[in-house]
């Protein structure tokens, strides 16, 4: 490894995003966050959008404050951001229309209607990807189902994290990581499968070529680079979905098998495969195959998450009681333990708004009692999710045939002391928390790789682990929800 070298991280989340600087050196890497905003879908006209042109403002915002903060040449800048969204360009290169949200209402029904055109066991043999309505493959098949102008114009498709870098050095690319959460990648092949978008009728030529974690695709245009007031910066494609940059930083020991968890919004936990384990198994499961750095596949189950938690948040907050995390943690700690069970992944709990009210109603349906008591609601919900954890986890040793050792959280949730002391105990193994910003380090690390600062991606999870403090977590006894 050379020398310290700088870079930025741009990290792109559901609810908000961030700038951070990252110094990576010999033996340790170091992470500053410089600037941060607000993120989340806006209305227009009854539709889910992204305000993709604010979004790439407080992105160029992020990145002026950033090189003046570092006071030092930039060796690189890194976009990452969630999966499965896009914008759509014209022949000139323009945005045609603010990208739909994954949550917006036009997949609904979408796949059904996708399975009359290529059977469901087909499309996953093809992709390995599990099924959700909002996957990029429903997204297009809705546009061309309603004969969407905007789709009829397209020149090109761009995924989110891409799509901001494509604007900052005019490359139109595809990383590989966030084209494999699309549905429209043969995980096998690591190309766009033309099964896929031939049986759904799909305009193949638009999608552009894909491009493996850690190569320099451009350098900042000299306009973008005007408007900062920098150089030319090379702009390196990381692993641009969000949890592959997490998982990259995982500060795991290669000599154990181990498990991760990307702790958030959604929960998306997993194991990293040398190659896509697509079968009876994990199609029933269902279980996910997702690009990883180094060729790797990310074997993995998407979760709820603490989604549900954030929304009774944002409930309880309209209704005048605006609590903190750390208090609702506080009072669900003190309450009553598993006094009801639910299924964190049923349908009436994916779009926003009233979840108390919505988790009550799951409750009646299921002849449970309701609960009015938000700390009894909020330890209720990380029960369910720990044991939502324990049968996935149960379930991808089957599958893979290892024995997991040991559970990785990493992100956000992992900050959550009872939810991963539940998870302890739920899984029956030993839990490791953190690093709370993986992505963001993950990003970096991936920034150094192309740089020629780190060789393996083994070396970069050493360094990890000699950079940030974790949290241990013994399981104390085993759930009784645990199965």
């Amino acid at each position: 490894m050379v020398d310290e070298k700088r870079y930025i991280a741009v990290d792109l989340g559901a609810e908000s995003g961030r700038v951070m600087l990252g110094i990576v050196s010999t033996d340790k890497i170091r992470l500053e966050e410089i600037h941060r905003f607000d993120n989340g879908p806006v209305d227009q006209k009854g539709t889910l959008r992204w305000d993709f042109a604010r979004l790439l403002s407080e992105v160029k915002t992020g990145i002026g404050k950033t090189i003046k903060q570092a006071n030092s040449n930039i060796a690189g800048i890194g976009v990452d951001s969630w999966g499965v969204d896009f914008g759509l360009l014209d022949e000139s290169g323009n945005l045609i229309e603010m990208p739909y949200h994954y949550r917006d209402s036009r997949t609904n029904g979408m796949l059904e209607k996708a399975f009359e055109l290529m059977p469901k066991r087909e499309i996953y043999d093809h992709t390995g990807i599990q099924f959700a309505r909002y996957n990029s493959a429903y997204q297009l098949l809705s546009m061309r189902l309603s004969n969407s102008p905007a789709l009829a114009k397209a020149h090109r498709l761009i995924f989110i994290a891409d799509l901001v870098s494509y604007f900052m050095c005019g490359q139109p690319y595809a990383e590989y990581t966030l084209a494999g959460t699309s549905q429209l990648m043969d995980m096998q092949t690591g190309k766009w499968s033309k099964e896929v978008f031939t049986k759904l009728d799909l305009p193949i030529e638009i999608m552009p070529d894909i491009t493996q974690p850690a190569t320099v695709v451009g350098t900042l245009a000299k306009k973008v680079a005007g408007e900062i007031g920098c150089g030319e910066i090379p702009v390196i494609a990381v692993a641009s979905h969000d949890t592959a940059s997490a998982v990259a930083a995982v500060p795991a020991d290669d000599k154990t098998h181990w498990a991760y968890l990307s702790s958030g919004t959604w929960s998306l936990l997993g194991v990293v495969s040398p190659h896509a384990i697509v079968n009876d198994k994990t199609f029933s499961c269902p279980f996910t195959n997702e690009g990883g750095v180094e060729g790797t596949i990310r074997l993995l189950k998407n979760i709820m998450g603490l989604w549900l938690v954030q929304e009774c948040k944002k409930h309880w907050q309209t209704q005048g009681n605006d609590l903190s995390y750390a208090q609702l943690t506080c009072m669900a700690q003190k309450a009553k333990p598993f006094t009801a069970t639910i299924d964190v992944d049923d349908s009436l709990f994916y779009a926003p708004g009233r979840m108390p009210e919505k988790i009550n109603e799951y409750l009646v349906k299921t002849g449970q009692k309701p609960i009015d008591d938000k700390g009894q609601m909020v330890r209720m919900l990380l029960e369910n999710l720990a044991s939502k954890y324990a049968r996935t986890i149960n379930r991808l040793e089957d599958v893979t045939g290892k024995t997991i050792d040991r559970l990785h959280i990493i992100g956000g949730g992992s900050q959550n002391e009872l939810l991963n002391q539940l998870t302890a105990d739920a899984i029956d193994r030993y839990v490791i928390a953190g690093p709370v910003e993986a992505t963001a380090i993950g990003n970096v690390l991936m920034q150094a790789k192309a740089a020629g600062q780190i060789e393996t991606i083994a070396q970069a999870r050493r360094l990890v682990c000699k950079s940030f403090s974790l949290r241990e977590y013994q399981p104390t006894k085993p759930s009784p929800q645990k199965k």
